[in-house]
């Protein structure tokens, strides 16, 4: 049996029993794959640590502790031993996010020491496709443009403020959120209808490995909303990052969105797990 001081913070050397581990499960693991395969696993270029549970050569769960804290691959005794690490150093994440059995047991085990979070989405259902869409894609969505950053920003903010329940301009103005934005639309991950400088449908894939890609930041104008814009625009991501980027795709939702969830199924995404995140 591991004891819980069994977890430790994992390098470069790492890399290799990082990713095989992460590629067991391409879908729930994507974004965490993402990072590790842009960056490695420094601190510095990572923006956080990331957390092994189990000896090197024999690594079980491992734990992406930066902006976002995600486990991966935890069973009990490696969610208490990423519990009591992070207890210890203290929140520095503004969620923890990822499959809900693991989450749960986490946020147990934290919530006595970090306090209320601001909201819980208990159930967040993971969906993926790796055909092209039943249905007509919108021709009119594109990659975004870098010229078109401040036509797009608005809508991005919104969305975010929309799903999140808080804008990212607070804290440091939106400094950070600006420049992700700006890094979509120059890496071609941005996708847009812009009709006449107003944004009509928006999306963002967000995370690509070779294995699976995660759409993000799905948005309709609300005052266009109810006319097929958002199954039409999805289509047409999904066509976009099947040719581009990888496989298959994924994005998750809250189960209480029953209209994107609706949305999803009818561009022919299905449920293939589910996810909880704790937001502060």
């Amino acid at each position: 049996m591991l004891r819980t001081s069994a977890s430790r913070v994992l390098d470069d050397n790492d890399r290799d029993e990082v990713l095989a581990l992460l590629d067991s499960d391409p879908v729930a693991n994507v974004f965490v794959s993402s990072r590790v395969r842009a960056v490695g696993l420094n601190p510095a270029r990572l923006g956080g640590q990331m957390w092994g549970f189990g000896p090197r050569g024999g690594l079980v769960s491992l734990c992406y502790a930066g902006a976002n804290m995600v486990p991966v691959n935890a069973g009990p005794e490696a969610v208490h031993a990423f519990a009591d690490r992070a207890r210890k150093q203290g929140r520095r994440c503004s969620s923890i996010v990822g499959p809900v059995d693991a989450v749960s047991l986490l946020w147990e085990r934290l919530e006595p020491h970090w306090g209320r979070a601001r909201a819980i989405r208990w159930a967040q259902p993971v969906m993926a496709t790796s055909h092209k869409a039943p249905v007509p894609a919108d021709p009119l969505v594109r990659r975004a443009r870098p010229e078109e950053f401040d036509i797009l920003l608005p809508a991005c903010v919104a969305m975010f403020t929309e799903e999140v329940g808080v804008s990212p301009n607070l804290g440091d103005g939106g400094a950070l959120y600006r420049t992700r934005v700006a890094e979509l639309i120059r890496i071609g991950r941005s996708y847009a209808r812009i009709d006449d400088g107003r944004v009509v449908f928006k999306a963002e894939i967000g995370a690509v490995t070779p294995y699976a890609c995660q759409i993000q930041g799905v948005w309709v104008d609300p005052e266009l909303r109810g006319r097929g814009h958002a199954v039409a625009g999805m289509a047409a991501v999904v066509e976009a990052a099947l040719s581009c980027f990888a496989p298959i795709v994924t994005l998750y939702v809250n189960d209480f969105n029953t209209s994107a969830r609706a949305v999803y199924r009818k561009v022919g995404f299905r449920e293939v797990d589910t996810f909880m995140s704790v937001l502060f």
